[in-house]
């Protein structure tokens, strides 16, 4: 340890509590990684401050000292976003966690960063209001976490992602100002800053507060269960779903080995002999649920589905919902290892990209699992390997860079809601261009002129991509060279 770094931990010893620092290798342990467990790496210290000033003093210190920063909330990522740097701070948020206000009257409600995602409805269901995204880890992730990589969630079709569903927020810059964004009115003038920091992957600033839209309950929900003997057709019929003008409020994809696994999992009642199904839910009033309903029943027949099931009460829809959402701890039981993807792509092009997808599998030798937001062109295909086996991990995330890439070439992207973290970093080189990489960077040190906050994560140098060949070159020639400095 530096003279440099003895001093800085001195410093944040003199006014945080006992229990609050931690800096003994057991105690860093369990913060070595986040839900991407490939890649893992101790901190120097973490610190779990109990409010704002504590916050703001902290970060100031690292300016002072110059010692780079990582936040992190409960650590369910799943990009390598809050992988701690071996001579930076973790900065865990997870003791700010309490729901300031509740406003039933302006469908809102202010929380703390540290507050789960399944919290916040759980708190507001007696006014008759919930909180709409909803990804698979709600009961354990962190609201500050889900705005930091504008998380989705099997609802995100009709409601929109986290960016969608929050009015304000307070957060505190690289500098120890506070600084509130957005406003509880529905639109704030300026720029849209509240955009901008959602999904900024922890690179811009701290959040110490957020203020969240809330939607009142709908009258009724209808849950459908499709099955058919090929995931071509299931890809169709979600097309055409949205095509007749139905947006459901959820429509989630599962191929067969997801389905056997989720079925051995939880027992949810799916049918274990199909290709792939379909679960499709519709919200509003009793009439409106009705028609979509009867209209998506004769959709899929059309489109070739060997069954199709309506949950006949909310007990039964809860159950085939709890397939879908523990499908990722399902797949864990059949490898040792699995790395789960994360790319966005054009509905129409669900079918050729899952056959491209087995053919990859077949070409690296390496099952395939795969869940898809199908309504909103998020696919997460998780590929089963074992990291005991020399070789296979670099085997496994060369695949996955290939999905990626797949995604881009068809005309989607690189991440959907689990953000770039380390993990798709080099992608980024695929889908931007220099000069966009170039603003990307200019971004970041408008907010943190000294590259303190999260550094390394997000957003490549060009020089990396130069290195990967995969930098885009405009009329044969590289960026110009004021640039080279990113």
């Amino acid at each position: 340890m530096s003279s440099k770094q003895t001093k800085f931990l001195k410093a944040l010893q003199a006014f945080l509590p006992v229990d609050s620092l931690l800096t003994g290798e057991e105690s860093l342990r369990p913060y070595e990684c986040d839900g991407l467990s490939a890649y893992k790496q101790l901190p120097l210290a973490v610190a779990l401050p109990g409010n704002k000033n504590e916050i703001i003093r902290i970060i100031k210190l690292c300016q002072e000292f110059k010692i780079p920063v990582v936040t992190r909330g409960a650590g369910t990522g799943l990009s390598g976003g809050a992988l701690p740097l071996e001579n930076g701070l973790l900065l865990n948020l997870t003791r700010l966690n309490k729901i300031l206000k509740i406003n039933p009257e302006n469908r809102s409600a202010v929380v703390q960063p540290g507050v789960r995602n399944l919290a916040i409805s759980e708190a507001v269901s007696d006014h008759g209001l919930y909180y709409a995204p909803d990804p698979s880890s709600q009961i354990a992730c962190s609201i500050g976490g889900n705005v930091a990589e504008n998380a989705g969630g099997v609802h995100s079709l009709k409601y929109g992602l986290t960016v969608h569903n929050i009015l304000k927020l307070e957060i505190i810059t690289a500098e120890g100002e506070l600084l509130t964004i957005g406003s509880q009115a529905l639109d704030s003038p300026g720029y849209d800053l509240l955009a901008l920091m959602t999904g900024s992957e922890g690179l811009l600033g701290i959040i110490t507060e957020i203020t969240v839209k809330l939607l009142p309950k709908p009258e009724r929900t209808q849950v459908l269960l499709v099955a058919f003997d090929d995931v071509a057709n299931a890809g169709k019929a979600v097309s055409e779903i949205i095509s007749a003008g139905i947006i459901p409020a959820g429509l989630e994809l599962m191929d067969s080995l997801a389905i056997k696994a989720a079925e051995d999992f939880i027992h949810a009642g799916y049918p274990v002999e199909a290709t792939a199904i379909l679960l499709c839910e519709v919200d509003g009033n009793s009439p409106e649920v009705d028609d979509y309903t009867k209209k998506i029943h004769a959709l899929c027949l059309q489109c070739g589905a060997t069954e199709i099931r309506i949950a006949a009460d909310e007990k039964e829809q809860k159950k085939l919902w709890a397939g879908r959402k523990a499908a990722f701890p399902a797949i864990g039981r059949l490898a040792p290892d699995y790395y789960c993807m994360d790319g966005t792509i054009p509905r129409h092009c669900l079918p050729e990209v899952l056959k491209r997808i087995s053919d990859m599998a077949k070409e690296y030798d390496l099952p395939v699992a795969n869940v898809f937001h199908a309504g909103d062109g998020n696919l997460h295909p998780l590929i089963l390997y074992d990291a005991n086996i020399a070789g296979q991990l670099e085997k496994t995330e060369q695949f996955g860079g290939r999905i990626l890439e797949l995604c881009v070439e068809v005309g989607g992207a690189i991440t959907g809601e689990h953000g770039v973290g380390i993990e798709k970093i080099d992608q980024m080189c695929v889908q931007f261009k220099p000069l966009e990489l170039s603003q990307f960077h200019a971004i970041k040190d408008a907010f943190d002129e000294h590259g303190l906050l999260n550094p390394g994560k997000a957003v490549p140098t060009l020089h990396r991509c130069a290195e990967l060949g995969a930098m885009h070159v405009h009329n044969g020639q590289l960026p110009h060279p004021e640039l080279e400095r990113f």
